[in-house]
């Protein structure tokens, strides 16, 4: 199965969409990897949060990484401390889970920083049926559209 690859720099708080979405909906996809990087490493602590939800995040974005959220893919954290004899720390959780719409991802700081930071995602790409693909959809609209 092909892997499609995503990259970035993305300022702390600030979302991107990830356009993935088809006029048919029959293309599917599924996390294989999710990973951050500063980008200045070695320079200052950092506790970077990066998470990746199946629907818009605006005026929604924190620190706070909730995997009751349906909508929450994946997280990684990842914490670095210069001037320790401490190797940076990443801890990555992501939902085996197939879609087929857009997803969307946010970094944070839980140190407070301001400092933006690169992202990088690799997605398994698979063709749907008919029938896996209006599952798939359905599920997404009504996520959206809970209260």
């Amino acid at each position: 199965m092909p892997i499609k690859t995503f990259k970035g720099l993305l300022p702390i708080g600030v979302q991107e969409r990830i356009h993935l979405s088809t006029n048919d909906g029959l293309t599917g996809y599924r996390l294989n990897k999710f990973q951050l990087m500063p980008s200045q490493p070695g320079i200052n602590h950092q506790e970077l949060i990066g998470q990746i939800f199946l629907t818009d995040q605006t005026n929604n974005i924190t620190a706070e990484i909730d995997f009751s959220n349906p909508d929450i893919i994946a997280a990684c954290y990842f914490v670095e401390n210069p001037g320790t004899n401490v190797t940076p720390n990443v801890e990555t959780v992501f939902d085996n889970e197939t879609f087929n719409q857009d997803i969307f991802i946010n970094i944070t700081d839980a140190n407070g920083g301001t400092v933006a930071a690169n992202f990088y995602i690799e997605l398994e790409q698979m063709k749907l049926d008919l029938n896996a693909s209006t599952y798939i959809t359905v599920k997404n609209i009504r996520s959206r559209t809970q209260v």
